[in-house]
């Protein structure tokens, strides 16, 4: 299968080698050349700056290099014409290869937009890494959607890749779940209770008191160690939560625990090696910039005792305005030690890349644990980060919800799914660039019309389903189908964007922005084929035999391609609707 803008740049590169060894253009280091969708039809289907890029090591206008380009351009089969328009080059597709793709596609069926380009590296994805401290929340789910589609589209690219979800399962936010189920317990049980300020208060403590109960008995009542209850309610909670996450097709290939850096030693392995390196110091408090607020913040407090704390020199790691904690002064560590060894860990395990999405309030904390990672002389760049806002729930009056899991006050996932089903769940949280906040409209996700996105593509695929349901049911058969009488440029239009899966794959992979498949699903693909659908009939009794049956296989590809998009997504090809 031909990536085509990737091969169309290779080409530029050969008629550019092809010009200077015929002394049209001079010697120079030819830079990546880049190859993009035409910005208007009727500039051809590809277009490149190239003839831009290359003026200044050619000394020569970027008019005349555009048609020195164009005059060496290697002869290609897919390719009817290549033009130069404004110091532009533009490339036009043979109308007979685009059909014939028609019958490429059916071919390839689900495999179709299968690609090698990285075969033999292997990426790791995590994401929700949620606390075990409650039920998945819909404001988590976010991550955990466009994690697992961006591990489905680096798979499509030919990477082994594993998912990964790392329990917060340490440290102090634990202590204080332990506390909160034993005051439920002992509530439950009528005994005296002192339920911790800072308790998790949702009615799910309850749930898991009401098992404890049932499981131990009374038994735990002058139980004063916290462990019992600690382990009890992180186990259960964690089973909840992958049986949510498991519900909207997010699996994880390994769990990965944070106690595990505390076990093994890793955790001050790694701090013992920045010290070698002058990067920690201890102190009361955080060297900082001059311009830098005076004015202590959360972590500043929390790390603050009687004694002095551990800080790493984010200041000279990556110039930030302040040193961070990485040991409070009670000797507990902060949360981004153990990340640290956590992404150590990561990279000694051989991964080509680690792409690891977190919520907005992580932007700093990460910052800090990648350049740290790199001074230990591991490549940082094996490690990315997709940032992704935060998510208000929108209810059918219009008022806005967020939520809260240590106060209780949350939507859990199990809830949403039941309301509004999976498929609008993972769809809505992929739709808009992680970047962005999303109200999510429960409304609007309900509704079965073309006004709900979900619908609207789904309803791509049944239609496709459909008329080859009524096709069966009439003896018509697309073998046979000369693709090459599909030459109406509606037909045409359709097939160059069933083309454009591949390459949209690739952006997605290459930016790091999964939610790109979704805007192409919805605002360009499913929009391209529900007119052309009622337009380009193919079961009419004005339409001949012949045609029919190239139409027939023109709605087959098409579904493979919708199938293919939605399966990427996460998402339901369904047949009827």
């Amino acid at each position: 299968m031909i990536q085509i803008p990737q091969d169309l740049a290779r080409q530029l590169e050969r008629a550019v080698r092809n010009a200077q060894k015929a002394d049209a253009l001079p010697p120079f280091d030819i830079p990546p050349l880049k190859v993009t969708r035409a910005p208007k039809p009727e500039h051809g289907d590809y277009a490149t700056p190239a003839a831009m890029q290359l003026a200044k090591p050619a000394r020569m206008k970027p008019d005349a290099i555009a048609a020195v380009l164009i005059e060496h351009f290697p002869k290609t089969d897919y390719v009817e014409s290549v033009e130069g328009v404004g110091g532009f080059v533009n490339f036009r597709l043979s109308d007979v290869w685009v059909q014939q793709q028609v019958d490429e596609i059916i071919a390839a069926g689900e495999s179709y937009a299968s690609m090698e380009d990285f075969a033999g590296k292997r990426a790791q994805v995590e994401c929700v890494s949620a606390n075990p401290t409650g039920p998945i929340s819909v404001h988590r789910i976010r991550g955990g959607v466009i994690g697992d589609t961006l591990a489905r589209l680096l798979r499509a690219m030919g990477y082994d890749v594993e998912m990964e979800y790392y329990y917060n399962d340490a440290g102090r936010q634990m202590d204080v779940l332990g506390r909160s189920l034993r005051a439920r317990y002992l509530e439950r049980l009528g005994f005296p209770f002192d339920f911790p300020a800072d308790g998790y208060q949702g009615h799910y403590m309850y749930d898991l008191a009401n098992e404890l109960i049932a499981e131990r008995g009374d038994s735990l009542v002058e139980e004063e160690d916290v462990g019992p209850f600690k382990d009890f309610a992180c186990e259960r909670i964690s089973r909840i939560q992958r049986a949510s996450l498991e519900r909207v097709g997010i699996v994880y290939d390994h769990y990965f625990s944070e106690q595990s850096v505390y076990a093994d030693g890793s955790l001050w392995q790694v701090l013992e090696q920045l010290r070698e390196k002058g990067l920690v110091y201890e102190a009361l408090k955080p060297e900082k910039d001059e311009d830098a607020d005076e004015r202590p913040d959360a972590e500043e407090i929390e790390a603050a005792g009687d004694g002095p704390a551990t800080w790493l020199r984010s200041r000279q790691l990556r110039g930030a305005q302040k040193d961070c904690a990485l040991v409070k002064s009670s000797g507990e560590p902060t949360y981004r030690l153990p990340d640290i060894a956590y992404h150590v860990n990561k990279l000694e395990r051989g991964f080509d890349l680690a792409v690891n999405i977190l919520g907005a309030d992580h932007i700093e904390q990460f910052k800090d644990v990648k350049a740290a990672v790199g001074a230990l002389g591991y490549d940082p760049e094996r490690i990315q980060v997709i940032i992704h806002q935060f998510v208000t729930l929108v209810n059918e009056e219009g008022e806005r919800e967020s939520g809260s899991t240590k106060k209780g006050r949350f939507v859990e996932l199990d809830e949403l799914v039941d309301e509004v089903g999976i498929d609008a769940v993972r769809y809505f949280m992929l739709a808009r660039s992680a970047d962005s906040r999303i109200d999510f409209d429960i409304e609007l996700a309900r509704k079965q019309s073309n006004e709900n996105p979900v619908y609207y593509i789904q309803n791509a695929h049944v239609r496709c389903a459909g008329i080859a349901r009524v096709a069966e049911e009439r003896g018509i058969s697309p073998e046979g189908g000369d693709v090459h009488l599909l030459t109406d440029p509606r037909e045409l239009a359709l097939m160059r964007k069933l083309l454009e899966l591949p390459e949209i794959i690739e952006q997605c992979v290459r930016d790091l922005a999964p939610h790109k498949l979704a805007f192409w699903a919805h605002e360009e693909l499913a929009r391209l084929f529900h007119p052309t659908y009622e337009e380009i009939r193919a079961l009419h009794s004005e339409v001949p035999d012949g045609l029919a049956k190239a139409r027939l296989k023109l709605y087959a590809a098409a579904q493979i391609v919708l199938a293919r998009a939605l399966s990427l997504m996460g998402m339901s090809a369904p047949d009827q609707m």
